[in-house]
């Protein structure tokens, strides 16, 4: 059995769109065990200099602060490593990421575990797995200058050692109701296909 990591980042819970998409691709897999993170529910709070600390901090001589605060991280981390693959739900929001998502993806980035520096240049030291990102848009974002969403995902997971990353688009969901039908009917006919790729 598969190990599956969803983490949601939309502020509308169950009824975000991306959740939505992500919850249509989980009914495509049944057989899988799911953990999933929901950052609308239980968001981090931003990243702060103690927090940093505590990890550059040997675990055993961490305060019991530095250890609440360093286990945002690891146990993050510890996720991400046991997962065979990981799906996203990500809505975008002013042109972005949620900032939900941000404070996450500032825990998965951490120095001499997940990345390292060479004479060469960094180097990921995640193992490589399929990374899924439902992404759903009020408008039509997809290869354009405005999608700030998509060209920041694949620097940041190719720098932790993630490459093999698939997006999915749902757009065109504020543009009346027809739009979003045929939006939504798009990214779930992939969803459906990539779980026929990824999953048999």
């Amino acid at each position: 059995m598969k190990n599956v990591l969803v983490i949601n980042s939309s502020i509308s819970g169950a009824n975000g769109n991306s959740t939505k998409l992500v919850q249509h691709l989980l009914a495509q897999l049944p057989q899988v065990q799911v953990t999933e993170i929901d950052l609308g529910a239980k968001p981090l709070p931003h990243l702060e200099m103690a927090e940093i600390g505590a990890w550059m901090t040997p675990a055993a001589e961490r305060s019991a602060e530095q250890q609440a605060l360093a286990a945002h991280s690891d146990d993050l981390i510890a996720k991400v490593q046991a997962a065979d693959a990981v799906i996203f739900g990500v809505p975008m929001y002013n042109f972005a990421l949620p900032s939900q998502l941000k404070a996450l993806l500032d825990r998965l980035a951490r120095a001499g575990v997940t990345f390292k520096y060479t004479e060469t240049g960094p180097v990921g030291l995640l193992q490589d797995k399929p990374v899924i990102f439902a992404l759903a848009r009020g408008g039509v974002y997809a290869n354009t200058p405005a999608d700030s969403q998509v060209p920041f995902l694949k620097t940041f997971f190719n720098f932790i050692g993630l490459t093999q990353l698939h997006f999915v688009y749902a757009e065109g969901l504020n543009m009346g109701p027809d739009a979003a039908e045929k939006g939504i009917s798009a990214a779930q006919q992939q969803l459906t296909e990539l779980a026929k790729q990824l999953f048999v």
